[in-house]
C-alpha cells in the first residue's frame, strides 16, 4: 500500500490529445470510474476539441496543453498524444505537481522514459502508463493459472505476431506508427510493447535479451520485421517474431510448463486455453466495451485508497529497455 493522494473527490482529469484512442478505449473510462470526472480535453485544433467535448459531455475545452496542465480545476492529466510528445508534456505535468497517466509506448527512447520517471519520483507524484492489459479479466485468468501452478514449473514462452500491410502503409499516408522519428520499431513499438509488458507481468522481468530488426518492405521509414530471444528473471526462456508485411494476421502466445501449456492471443478476440493432466479448459473472456476501464479503476484505487497499481512507471521503463535492446542490440 502507498499513501493515498486525494482525500477529496472527485478527482478532476484533463486529457491532452482527444484522438481516436480516447473515443471508446479510454476517454469514457474516466467518466465511468467512481470518484473520477473528465473535466477537460485539449487538442490543438480547437474545433475538434469542442466536437469531442460536446459528444462526450465534457465541461471544459483547451487548445493549449500548458493551460490545461496548470488549470486550477484539473487535478490529474492523461497524455494521449503520439509518443514523441510524451516527454515534454509529462515534464510539464510533473512541474505542476499533478499525477499523470501516459499512453503507451511511454516515449520513443529508453532514456526519455527514465527522464520522465525521475521527474515524477523526485516530486513523489504517481505516474501511470496505459499498459492496460495487465488489468484485463482475460489476462488476470492467465495470471491465476500461473500463480496456481496449473502448468507446473515454467519453461518457455513464444509469441508470433504477423499482419499484412494496410492500405495506409501501401499508399504512404501519414502515420506516426510507421515514422521512425516517432516509433523507430514501427508497429512493433505500438503493438509489441503491449505484449512484452504483459509477459513481464505474467512471467517476471526480462534480464537478458537479444534481437534483430529490419525494414523488409521499404514502405515506410520504421522497422517492419523483428525477432528476439530472451530470459526472464525466474529462468523462463522466451522468443518472439513480429512481422508487419505477411500475407495474413496471426497472434499466438504459448507458455510451456513441465505439466502443461497455456495458449492465448494478445490482441485477437480468442479464448484463453489451458492444457494439463486434468484436460483442456477453454475460456472466452470478453474485454469490457471501454477496454481501459479496469486500468483506470485501478488508478482510482491507487490515488484514493493507496493500493498498488500493476502498470507502474517502473514497469513501463523496463518495457522500454526491452524494446530498445531488441531494436538497437
Amino acid at each position: 500500500m502507498t499513501k493515498p493522494i486525494f482525500a477529496k473527490q472527485p478527482v478532476r482529469w484533463g486529457i491532452i490529445g482527444c484522438g481516436d484512442v480516447t473515443e471508446v478505449k479510454s476517454g469514457p473510462a474516466y467518466q465511468y470510474t467512481n470518484d473520477f470526472i473528465l473535466q477537460a480535453v485539449m487538442r490543438r485544433n480547437r474545433d475538434k476539441a469542442e466536437d469531442y467535448a460536446k459528444r462526450h459531455k465534457v465541461a471544459d475545452v483547451y487548445d493549449s496543453a500548458e493551460a490545461l496542465i496548470t488549470a486550477d480545476n484539473i487535478d490529474a492529466v492523461y497524455i494521449a498524444t503520439p509518443p514523441d510528445s510524451h516527454q515534454a508534456y509529462a515534464l510539464q505535468v510533473a512541474q505542476a505537481g499533478k499525477p499523470c497517466c501516459i499512453e503507451k509506448p511511454m516515449a520513443p527512447s529508453y532514456q526519455a522514459c527514465v527522464t520522465i520517471q525521475q521527474a515524477f519520483e523526485q516530486r513523489n507524484l504517481p505516474l501511470f502508463v496505459a499498459y492496460y492489459r495487465r488489468t484485463l479479466p482475460r489476462f488476470q485468468q492467465i495470471h491465476t493459472w500461473l500463480t496456481d501452478n496449473a502448468i507446473g514449473s515454467l519453461r518457455q514462452v513464444h509469441w508470433n505476431l504477423t499482419k499484412p500491410p494496410s492500405l495506409q502503409d501501401e499508399t504512404a499516408q501519414p502515420n506516426w506508427r510507421t515514422d521512425a522519428k516517432v516509433a523507430p520499431g514501427g508497429y512493433f513499438d505500438d503493438l509489441a510493447s503491449h505484449g512484452l509488458d504483459l509477459l513481464c507481468y505474467l512471467l517476471g522481468d526480462i534480464t537478458q535479451i537479444f534481437g534483430l530488426s529490419a525494414n523488409q518492405q521499404s514502405l515506410y521509414s520504421a522497422k517492419d520485421a523483428i525477432v528476439a530471444c530472451w530470459r526472464h528473471n525466474n529462468g523462463v526462456m522466451g522468443s518472439g517474431c513480429w512481422n508487419f508485411g505477411c500475407h495474413d494476421q496471426q497472434d499466438h502466445v504459448t507458455i510451456e510448463g513441465s505439466e502443461g501449456k497455456i495458449r492465448f492471443a494478445v490482441f485477437d478476440d480468442t479464448p484463453v486455453i489451458l492444457e494439463n493432466s486434468e484436460g483442456r479448459t477453454e475460456s472466452l473472456i470478453e474485454h469490457p466495451h471501454h477496454v481501459q476501464l479496469p486500468h483506470v479503476q485501478a488508478m482510482r484505487d491507487t490515488l484514493i485508497e493507496g493500493a498498488p497499481h500493476p502498470a507502474s512507471a517502473r514497469s513501463a521503463v523496463h518495457t522500454s529497455w526491452i524494446m530498445e535492446q531488441i531494436l538497437h542490440p
